[in-house]
């Protein structure tokens, strides 16, 4: 039977098991469904269970001769990968064809970050409809408090302490930590409670909505945060990431304090909190070749 028709109730079951098992966000299954199904089309009309090591070198290649870059194959391996375990473990599949494999190294770039007054003219927009008011909030939010986009869009009511300036996220593995809430994202969040329920369904529990009424999703918030840029003139694609880029740069650059950005952004590992020391050294070396006297060659 060709792998394409065989998998699917796998498939579902596997992001069942991701959900459920694994405590992964909505977000986190969807990226994971995607890669399973670049690996359903390429595997054609070969069962998986038949897939050996040197197929999926094969894919591999054909998925970076397309311009899919070492992160992106990386990702790319690992879901293949549990994928096949899943498939070991509940599905009597003899092998994973997976292990051992790695993906091209990508080249290390250091992410984007706006600058102070590039965040700030971003976040700072007027307010006429509830929908205004719920971007505005939104996205006062994610540079306030450097969220993860599943992180916001999973938000209740009930998470925000108004009174205590913070706010309860559930980040990556379902762990719960506490972030920061500045005061200008607290006044954003309660003019948006106020008309919140203009759109919000009756029933409805979550923080942010949609125009239906319901949970805002992903790619709404990505959409409307792409679309501000735009309006207000800002060159790189605006994207719910920047932000959190944006927020951890600039506490770092007034703090110095590496191990609270790193509990902020809910980082398990200070590794990777730590390239934002490198941004925050590119900027310095900037201030430094503006303002030391002898910090220049002369020409």
């Amino acid at each position: 039977m060709p792998a394409a028709e065989q998998v699917p109730a796998t498939l579902q079951g596997y992001l069942a098991y991701l959900h459920n098992e694994r405590n992964y966000s909505p977000l986190t299954a969807e990226n994971y469904a995607r890669d399973i199904r670049r690996l359903l089309a390429l595997a054609g009309e070969t069962p998986l269970p038949d897939l050996k090591s040197h197929h999926i070198r094969r894919y591999i290649a054909q998925l970076h001769g397309n311009g899919l870059g070492g992160r992106s194959l990386a990702r790319v391996l690992s879901a293949w990968r549990g994928f096949y375990g899943y498939l070991m473990r509940d599905h009597g599949c003899k092998s994973n064809p997976c292990v051992g494999l790695r993906a091209p190294k990508a080249p290390k770039t250091l992410p984007h970050a706006l600058s102070p007054d590039e965040a700030v003219k971003l976040v700072e927009m007027p307010v006429v409809t509830p929908l205004d008011a719920r971007d505005k909030a939104m996205f006062e939010l994610l540079y306030s408090s450097g969220l993860r986009l599943a992180e916001l869009v999973s938000l209740d009511p009930i998470d925000m302490d108004y009174a205590d300036a913070s706010v309860r996220v559930t980040g990556k593995g379902n762990k719960t930590r506490i972030v920061p809430l500045g005061s200008h994202a607290i006044d954003a969040l309660q003019a948006w409670m106020k008309v919140r329920d203009q759109i919000a369904k009756p029933d409805e529990k979550a923080l942010f909505v949609g125009k239906k009424g319901e949970r805002i999703s992903p790619r709404t918030v990505q959409l409307q945060l792409r679309q501000r840029g735009i309006t207000q003139g800002i060159a790189s694609g605006v994207h719910p990431h920047l932000l959190r880029h944006s927020f951890a740069t600039h506490v770092l650059q007034s703090s110095g304090d590496l191990r609270a950005v790193q509990e902020m952004l809910g980082h398990a590992s200070i590794s990777t909190t730590q390239v934002y020391t490198h941004l925050d050294f590119q900027y310095l070396s900037k201030i430094y070749d503006g303002a030391h006297p002898r910090a220049k060659k002369k020409t």
